[in-house]
């Protein structure tokens, strides 16, 4: 019996793959009849449109380029579009699938989400989740993608009473999570950096 031991599989980073295999259209390919993008809404979904912007920054501050983020929320009833939310006595928008992907800008770095405020979530033992908004973040230079939540500047009270920030011990940095309200020609528009490392680093959870 050999009971020599293998060696660990070297890591490896994210690299230019990941916009031809997950977001072609960024990479300037036309390979899939669908393409899955920053859109999450039709004219027929339901609740307050919104746009979420930000940009992604290294150690150093610099913006990182090539950034991929994928994002999961609730409607605007505060029910998922999914068969393993139970919560009673809401309903499905059949015309918000709730999911999306952007890729930053090659050029600004920045990126982008269309899509509505989500209502208040039904956590665990019926504990009310404040309206926020998971994503998760791959690019070069990252081994594993990152897992992080956006929430609302102006849903303080619920923000408050959040069992999953009031998880994070510092209270100064559940204020990376906060994404900062504003009015752009008469559209809203929630403003969310991320920070990898470094000052002012993002709150990443392990999942």
């Amino acid at each position: 019996m050999n009971t020599s031991l293998l060696r660990e599989t070297a890591s490896q980073t994210a690299g230019p793959y990941v916009h031809i295999g997950l977001a072609p259209n960024q990479a300037g390919f036309d390979i899939f009849e669908k393409n899955f993008g920053n859109v999450l809404v039709t004219p027929e979904t339901k609740g307050e449109r919104i746009r979420i912007e930000g940009t992604v920054y290294d150690g150093s501050g610099t913006p990182v380029r090539d950034v991929l983020i994928e994002s999961w929320q609730a409607n605007a009833d505060g029910k998922y579009n999914h068969p393993a939310d139970r919560q009673a006595g809401k309903a499905v928008d059949p015309s918000f699938r709730g999911w999306g992907r952007a890729c930053s800008d090659f050029d600004t770095g920045i990126y982008s989400f269309e899509t509505i405020k989500p209502g208040v979530v039904q956590g665990r033992k019926g504990r009310p989740m404040a309206p926020h908004i998971a994503l998760w973040i791959v690019a070069r230079g990252i081994n594993l993608g990152l897992h992080t939540r956006l929430y609302f500047s102006d849903e303080a009270e619920a923000n408050a009473k959040d069992p999953v920030l009031n998880l994070i011990e510092w209270e100064v940095r559940r204020k990376t999570l906060i994404a900062q309200r504003e009015t752009r020609d008469g559209n809203v528009v929630y403003r969310f950096d991320i920070r990898l490392q470094g000052d002012g680093e993002t709150v990443f959870f392990d999942i």
